[in-house]
């Protein structure tokens, strides 16, 4: 007589697929004779062929009766493991990171030959480039000499002038709304820094055009970082218009830095690496750093 548990494994292989019958068949699970040794034998190897084989998992779990074909439903279908992978790479794409290194496709609008002849196209044009000179208080008011006390100092012994101060000059100059900054192309992402190139008009003309460029650490860092590259532009046009050009003079600043500056030992208060610093002689140590 066949055992109970011969008839039950006798079954399950009706509905898997025909490999694995081909394994049931030649395990010779069902003789009579040596059946205890072969029947266990076969349950320990069967375990772990359907626990390393997600397919085989599936068929069992939907076999249906002999009257009824297995995947009677598309709900089945849609529980397997194959539909819950095919959902986490959906979400594992949407949650994905944009790839700009090609750029952030702002690309200024081109007016074209067949728009209002009025508007200048900024993107290409150079209208008004050393037409005239400005008015005598203009230049003035932009070739200033530079008060020593608006100068800044970074801890590695770069001076400068803050990007208000270059827009504050411009607006005392041409008065506000009478200057401004027009991009000239798109901007370009690479792997760390950002870079797009600005013109720089006054009362209707081109003044100057110059690339700004600004390092960023993480993809969130990129708004922030295009608002640097635009400053950064704008420094360098005002460059051609007289405005803090003390900065680019070798000589002008080896003096500041010899009567306007030091330089100090400081700790960083994270890593607690030593090394010195520059800073003004009436400023202190500012974080990250402390002085020691």
């Amino acid at each position: 007589m066949v055992s109970p548990r011969c008839l039950t494994i006798g079954t399950i292989a009706r509905d898997v697929p025909k490999v694995t019958k081909t394994l049931i068949s030649q395990s010779t699970l069902c003789t009579v004779g040596g059946l205890a040794k072969r029947r266990y034998q076969f349950i320990t190897e069967s375990t772990r062929l359907f626990s390393n084989s997600p397919q085989l998992s599936v068929y069992v779990k939907n076999s249906a009766p002999a009257d009824k074909p297995a995947y009677s439903s598309s709900k089945s279908l849609t529980s397997s493991p194959v539909g819950t992978l095919q959902s986490t790479n959906n979400v594992e794409e949407k949650n994905a990171i944009k790839d700009i290194s090609g750029g952030l496709s702002d690309e200024p609008f081109n007016l074209g030959e067949a728009s209002n002849t009025d508007q200048v196209d900024w993107t290409r044009s150079f209208h008004g480039l050393s037409s005239q000179p400005f008015s005598k208080e203009a230049a003035d008011v932009l070739m200033a000499p530079l008060e020593p006390h608006d100068i800044e100092v970074k801890p590695d012994g770069i001076i400068y002038l803050p990007e208000i101060k270059y827009r504050r000059i411009l607006n005392k100059s041409f008065g506000p709304g009478g200057w401004g900054l027009a991009p000239r192309g798109e901007t370009i992402v690479t792997g760390k820094s950002i870079t797009r190139e600005y013109a720089l008009l006054a009362h209707g003309r081109l003044v100057s055009v110059a690339r700004g460029e600004q390092d960023y650490f993480s993809p969130e860092g990129i708004p922030t970082a295009t608002e640097g590259c635009k400053s950064n532009a704008l420094m360098r046009c005002c460059k051609d218009l007289g405005v803090a050009s003390e900065l680019w003079d070798p000589r002008f600043i080896r003096k500041f830095m010899k009567e306007n500056a030091k330089q100090v030992w400081a700790e960083h208060v994270v890593t607690k690496k030593k090394k010195q610093v520059w800073i003004r002689k009436d400023d202190e140590v500012r974080y990250p750093y402390k002085q020691t």
